[in-house]
């Protein structure tokens, strides 16, 4: 009986410098996509002053050769400056921001509140029967407080994706 061997899938963030020009956008979800690669979080943001160079920040997974192949690819692509895997470039900090809708009147109320105020999520609009809760943190801190929430009434959420940066004098 043949065995195949399976690779660890490891999730990377990358940080992807690009000309802020139209299109660019599409050509790298193209590119995933024509591949079978996933993205699990893509942001998006002008860096410089006069509005030429945009950071894209992608967190995907994969085995190590997967990771490999999406960053050689990316480096590949016309409008593309550099592509710098800060998972392995060493030690970075990751960050993303939710705003979370939960209902509830009671104890499930009460229950929310006091959830939210340990993991330090601010209430941004409240009304008898509902909040907003605005929260930041690493992805786990997130997905950990909106799974809870399931739990005291979660109605909704809207999450910005991964924001990554090196730690460091040095720019990625």
């Amino acid at each position: 009986m043949m065995r195949i061997k399976e690779e660890a899938v490891e999730r990377h963030v990358l940080a992807v410098m690009v000309d802020n020009e139209a299109g660019i956008l599409a050509r790298i979800a193209g590119m995933f996509t024509a591949r079978g690669y996933n993205i699990e979080s893509l942001t998006v943001a002008d860096i410089s002053e006069d509005h030429a160079i945009s950071r894209i920040t992608i967190a995907t997974n994969g085995p190590p050769h997967v990771i490999e192949q999406i960053i050689a690819q990316l480096d590949r692509l016309v409008p593309v400056h550099s592509v710098r895997d800060l998972t392995e470039a060493g030690p970075h900090v990751q960050r993303e921001l939710a705003l979370v809708k939960v209902a509830g009147k009671g104890e499930n109320r009460i229950e929310a509140m006091r959830l939210a105020d340990a993991y330090r999520a601010r209430i941004v609009d409240a009304s008898t029967e509902s909040f907003v809760f605005e929260i930041t943190g690493a992805p786990d801190k997130i997905e950990t407080f909106v799974a809870l929430m399931r739990e005291v009434g979660l109605v909704e959420v809207g999450r910005t994706g991964v924001v990554a940066i090196s730690r460091g004098p040095d720019a990625a």
